[in-house]
């Protein structure tokens, strides 16, 4: 089931909005009738009371119409058709899109869909809105990535509520089944970013994913334990973050050389101060050493692999390769992580 993120103003509202407007309609009515209750004749022949107003307000309203409450006076009657009958037809027109919301909620719903399936292309799909899941989700976003082209596979209900909530497309199911895949257009994706809670599910859904793209979408797999990785490649993952692996490094520099930690954060944070950006090299850049490069570059990425600048291969830019280096955020706009060539 695809969840599109929830509008500005949903059909519970605007019902809620007429529900409230036909009450305070039905009141003013009363008030009117009640004011001038000795110009109305009732068959009992005993007076309007308060109930009688609301009875003579609602059938009038409703069209009903039932002549045993009538106007005899000539302001009684002047009020009936400068106040009731207009108040009739606005009545009805609140009933009648009461009724049409209703109605063309679930058009409006498919035509979104439509159109949301229509434009899906080049996307990233999230399969798994936990804590990783998330953070990915953040990451993307804070690197200038568009929020409509990230879709989140997951089957727990309440992320799923908590992915639309923030504006995500949602698909609720399993990402291990090929049909929900195959809901998130997986064919077209320009990446696939696996998160769930176990290793095994995480090499499930790297299997299906591989199996469906044939190996033309990249896969980014988080694994719990690191004795988990090579299983993941091997089942088709192009990287594998190790997430307690990652965890342990960290708590290691934070009690060796603790300054590093903010070094890192500082690094992985986007819009504060230091940020890992990758580029393609200029055709003016071929041929010379990386060093020479206005930016601080770090490593290399040739063909796939990567080469420190301690690399032999790492002596001069070759055309084709790729340049990480360390981009200053303060002094310019956050920007997309491969920003020159525009993939």
């Amino acid at each position: 089931m695809i969840h599109l993120p929830s509008p500005a103003r949903g059909p519970l509202r605007a019902l809620s909005t007429r529900l409230i407007a036909a009450i305070v309609l039905v009141l003013v009515v009363v008030g009117v009738v009640y004011l001038d209750r000795e110009g109305y004749r009732d068959v009992n022949e005993d007076g309007l009371t308060l109930l009688d107003c609301f009875y003579y307000a609602v059938v009038s309203l409703s069209t009903t119409g039932y002549g045993d409450i009538t106007p005899v006076s000539e302001s009684a009657r002047l009020t009936n058709v400068i106040v009731v009958t207009p108040a009739r037809v606005l009545f009805l027109i609140i009933l009648v899109g009461t009724t049409l919301e209703v109605l063309t909620e679930q058009y409006r719903t498919n035509a979104r869909l439509t159109r949301w399936r229509t434009h899906l292309k080049d996307h990233v799909i999230v399969c798994g809105y936990g804590t990783k899941g998330r953070s990915a989700v953040v990451a993307l976003r804070e690197n200038g990535f568009d929020i409509r082209r990230i879709v989140v596979v997951e089957s727990d209900r309440v992320a799923v509520r908590q992915a639309t909530a923030e504006g995500l497309v949602a698909i609720e199911g399993s990402a291990t089944r090929s049909a929900t895949l195959a809901e998130a257009h997986v064919k077209d994706a320009k990446a696939v970013i696996i998160a769930t809670d176990t290793d095994e599910a995480n090499v499930l859904v790297t299997l299906t994913a591989r199996q469906m793209t044939a190996g033309k979408v990249r896969i980014i797999a988080a694994a719990r334990e690191a004795e988990n990785a090579p299983l993941l490649k091997q089942s088709g993952a192009h990287q594998v973050i190790v997430s307690s692996a990652t965890a342990g490094r960290l708590l290691g520099l934070s009690t060796s050389a603790p300054p590093l930690i903010d070094v890192v954060e500082d690094l992985l944070t986007p819009g504060h101060g230091m940020a890992l950006a990758l580029r393609s090299a200029d055709r003016g850049e071929v041929g010379k050493s990386p060093r020479k490069v206005s930016e601080l570059v770090i490593a290399l990425v040739r063909h796939g692999r990567v080469f420190s600048l301690a690399s032999p291969e790492c002596a001069t830019i070759e055309t084709g390769d790729m340049l990480v280096y360390i981009r200053d955020d303060r002094a310019a706009p956050v920007e997309t992580a491969i920003s020159r060539d525009g993939s």
